[in-house]
Formats: C-alpha cells, structure tokens, sequence
C-alpha cells in the first residue's frame, strides 16, 4: 500500500491536531481525494516520520492528527556537497529534485564565469523557495526525513573564499583530468562536487578551484550536458563510498 507522505514547515508532536497548509491541504482534498480516517505521514526534516490520521475533510480545510513519531535512518552516511553551475530552464529544477534523490547534503547553485542564467537578488530569492519547493517534493517521493540545504546563488569566487578548512575531499568535473572516481577515496567527511554550466568552467574558474585545492575528476571519455554529469558522478560516489 502506498504511503502518503507530506512536507509541512513546523514543529510535528505525537497528538497534535492542527489544520494543514493550504498547498498541502490542496494536494490532499483536490488530487489525492483523500476522505476523513485516511492515513498520512508527516514530516518536518527534523529526520522524523509522523504517522497521522485525517480528522475532518472539506474544501477550504483538512484537520489532521498526529499519532506518534518515528525515527528515521535512510540518510546517507556519505555528505556531498553539489556545487552546481547555475543552468537554464528547467534544468535546475531537474539536478535538484534527482541530487535530493540521491541524498546529497547540500546544493550550491553557483555563478561561474560563462553562466547564461542572471539572477538579481528578487529572481534569486524566488528561484531559492522554488528549488526548496521541488527538494521537500523528493524527499515526500524518497522517503527521505532531512531536507538538503539549498544555498542562495552566489559566485563561485565568493564561495570559494568562505569555504575555511574542511576535511572533505574537493573535486571539481573537468573535461581535462584524469582522475576518476575509483582513484579516490572518500569517508565520513564526504566531498565538494563541483560542475559548471552548460559552456563549462571557464580558464578563470579553473585557476581559482586549484587555488582552493580542488583535484579534477573525470567520467569517462564521453562529455555529460550539465543537468547530467553531476547526478552520475553523484550516483558513481554514492555507489563506491555511500549506500547505494
């Protein structure tokens, strides 16, 4: 049987009776059909499933209740970073839901020196509730109970410069290296992916990640579109070193 499982952004409690959101309250009453007694599951992203029951049903508003809490632990035990170039159209929206499918950590949408896509901070801010939109959407198709954290755009430049010290493994995908995924080795520290848009990282991007100890990786002798090297790398490092 299939199990109904709904992001909402509050605090979740065993016996809790509240109303749901209306984008949730929405999905359930007008495209589930759901009807008074059926089961959901609740999450918040605190890593918890919350079981709940339809209390009442109508068109303005669904009243559920919570029945207990449950723990969960699918979360992968290797941490990736995505550092993707910011790519156009829906592109974006497709390499965030699958990398929240394939339990990534954190998403970085980046400015890099030939990104297409221009966003001032309005159209970054809308774009930044749009991406957390379709990550809680995976997560309620994954069975995930943590949501990736999903930055604000910035420039490579800057996030290179407030990186700090980290002990996980930095890698950038470069048409140019060698380096493949079963060269390395990655552990509980995890590792920083870094892709580049749809024209690549340019000669100034590619300076900088070296500065920043950045080790190129390569996938094979076929070049990838952007919205897909980094989900197989993603899916290459999660099968070697994570739980796939």
């Amino acid at each position: 049987m299939r199990t109904i499982r709904l992001h909402v952004d509050q605090p979740l409690e065993s016996d809790l009776e509240f109303s749901l959101p209306a984008q949730a309250a929405e999905h359930v009453g007008k495209v589930l059909r759901l009807t008074t007694g059926d089961a959901v599951t609740l999450f918040n992203g605190d890593g918890f499933d919350y079981p709940a029951t339809l209390v009442a049903v109508s068109k303005r508003d669904v009243l559920v209740r919570v029945t207990t809490r449950l723990r969960l632990d699918n979360e992968s035990p290797l941490s990736l970073t995505l550092a993707q170039g910011l790519a156009r159209g829906d592109k974006m929206d497709l390499i965030v839901q699958k990398a929240t499918e394939l339990g990534v950590s954190c998403i970085v949408p980046l400015l890099t020196e030939r990104s297409e896509v221009k966003l001032d901070s309005n159209r970054a801010e809308k774009r930044l509730l749009h991406w957390k939109s379709i990550a809680a959407s995976a997560c309620e198709q994954c069975g995930r109970a943590r949501l990736p954290e999903i930055c604000t755009p910035m420039p490579l430049h800057g996030w290179l410069a407030n990186l700090g010290k980290t002990d996980a493994t930095r890698l950038a995908l470069l048409p140019t290296a060698t380096l493949t995924t079963r060269d390395i080795r990655l552990d509980a520290k995890g590792g920083l992916l870094v892709v580049g848009p749809e024209g690549g990282l340019g000669a100034r991007d590619v300076a900088a990640l070296q500065a920043a100890d950045f080790q190129g990786l390569c996938l094979g002798p076929r070049i990838l579109r952007t919205e897909t090297a980094g989900l197989v790398a993603l899916a290459a490092l999660q099968t070697l070193y994570g739980d796939l």
